[in-house]
């Protein structure tokens, strides 16, 4: 059995789970909606408080995609009931982050700006706090969204091993590399 799959996923307060009989997973709490399509072969089933996801035989596939369909629906229901937030740093001289509505403006050391759109699903909030480097803080509902879209802001200026500049998760551990040292005579 899928040690991830056999877990049942508590509802909190105010989130609802509808399962359509073509396999589409709605939830529904106080932060929004989101849906998921769900394989035919994976039953999914609201008991009293809980969701369970359950698999009709132990085939490989079937226990492959057992553990994943659980661990959706538990981000969609975390999702919905409290959402999630992911904080960038900006490491870097003369790095600076800006945004005017879901426009993202950086300057990153290039030889001009980048400005990224943001999907309209993901709120962003940038700060320059007085001798710190630059955070942007991004909120959404949907785990998968919000993590696409921190990696892509991420690989805009990805943290190099020497100095450690570059874009990077706030509290993320960064392997440095030994610089070159002067050779003796």
């Amino acid at each position: 059995m899928s040690r991830i799959g056999k877990k049942p996923i508590n509802l909190p307060a105010g989130v609802t789970v509808d399962v359509s009989a073509h396999g589409l997973v709605t939830v529904k709490g106080p932060k929004g909606t989101l849906t998921q399509d769900v394989n035919p072969d994976i039953e999914v089933k609201v008991e009293d408080n809980e969701v369970v996801v359950s698999r009709p035989t132990d085939s490989k596939r079937h226990k492959s995609i057992h553990g994943l369909y659980r661990s959706l629906i538990n981000n969609m229901v975390i999702g919905v009931s409290e959402g999630y937030k992911k904080d960038l740093e900006l490491v870097g001289v003369g790095y600076k982050a800006t945004n005017q509505g879901q426009v993202l403006e950086l300057s990153l050391g290039y030889s001009h700006n980048i400005f990224f759109a943001l999907p309209s699903e993901v709120a962003v909030k940038t700060e320059t706090p007085k001798g710190k480097n630059p955070i942007i803080t991004l909120e959404a509902i949907d785990k998968e969204l919000i993590g696409q879209v921190a990696a892509k802001i991420k690989g805009l200026r990805k943290v190099e091993p020497y100095k450690g500049k570059g874009v990077r998760f706030v509290g993320e551990q960064i392997r440095r590399k030994a610089g070159k040292t002067a050779g003796k005579k």
